[in-house]
C-alpha cells in the first residue's frame, strides 16, 4: 500500500482503514486546524527528522481505560505522604521544555515546531498539562490535547522517582470527574503499562473514539 504524500496547502487526511501498517501518510504541516482534523481521525504526527513529517494511526493502539488504572501500594504511600503538589495548566511550557529534555524517553522528535503547535493549541484551551511540583521546583509532568471526551497523552517527564506517575494519577482522577473513560497513549512502553495501559486494536480505538468525540469539549484551562 503506498503512504500518501500529503499538500502543504490542503487540509485533509486519508481513510485509515486503506491502510494494513501504522503509517497513514507524510508531508503536510503543524497547523492547528490540521492538528485537531488529525486526531479527531485518530492519527498523531511524529517526526523522524526536522522537517519531515510522519502521520500515524497504530494498528495496535495503547490506552488507559480510567477504570483499569494501577496503583501498586508504594505509590499509594508516595501519593499520601503528599511530597508532592499537583497543579493543571500553570507551566505549559515548562512542561513541554521537561519533556524534550526528559531523561524517560528520547523525545527528540518534539522539535521547535511541534512545540509551537502544541502552544497555539494551549491558547485554544484544547492542550493541557499536569505539574508536579516539589519545594517549589517543577520535577515531573505530562501534556495531551482533549477533545471531547478523550484526552490524548503526548509525553512525559520525571526528575523525580515517581513524580510522572503521580502527575498521570492526579490526570486520571480528574479526567474520570469529567466523565471521560479513556487516555489515548498512542504507542506502549513499560512504564505506561505499570499503570493499567494496554494495546487494543485500531478498530476498536476508532470506534470508542467516535463515541467520544460527540460529547462537549471542554475548553479552556483545566484547574485543580
Amino acid at each position: 500500500m503506498p503512504i500518501y504524500q500529503l499538500p502543504e496547502d490542503e487540509m485533509w487526511f486519508p481513510d485509515v482503514s486503506e491502510f494494513e501498517g501504522d503509517i497513514i501518510g507524510v508531508g503536510g504541516g503543524l497547523e492547528a486546524e490540521r492538528l485537531l482534523l488529525a486526531y479527531s481521525n485518530g492519527i498523531f504526527p511524529w517526526y523522524n527528522e526536522p522537517g519531515n513529517i510522519i502521520w500515524w494511526c497504530p494498528v495496535k493502539r495503547c490506552v488507559l481505560y480510567l477504570d483499569e488504572l494501577r496503583v501498586s501500594h508504594s505509590m499509594r504511600n508516595v501519593i499520601n505522604r503528599q511530597m508532592y503538589k499537583v497543579t493543571m495548566d500553570r507551566a505549559f511550557d515548562d512542561v513541554i521544555e521537561g519533556c524534550r529534555s526528559g531523561v524517560r524517553q528520547n523525545a527528540t522528535w518534539l522539535i521547535d515546531e511541534m512545540a509551537e503547535a502544541f502552544h497555539t493549541l494551549h491558547d485554544m484551551g484544547l492542550a493541557h498539562s499536569v505539574e508536579v511540583w516539589c519545594e517549589g521546583e517543577l520535577v515531573g509532568g505530562l501534556y495531551g490535547l482533549s477533545i471531547g471526551r478523550m484526552f490524548y497523552g503526548e509525553s512525559m517527564f520525571a526528575k523525580k522517582s515517581n513524580s510522572s506517575k503521580v502527575g498521570f494519577i492526579t490526570l486520571v482522577d480528574h479526567l474520570r470527574q469529567k466523565g471521560f473513560k479513556m487516555i489515548d497513549c498512542q504507542v506502549y512502553n513499560e512504564h505506561l503499562g505499570s499503570l493499567g495501559a494496554r494495546d487494543i486494536p485500531r478498530e476498536d480505538f476508532l470506534t470508542y473514539l467516535k463515541e467520544a468525540l460527540n460529547n462537549k469539549t471542554y475548553k479552556g484551562k483545566w484547574v485543580l
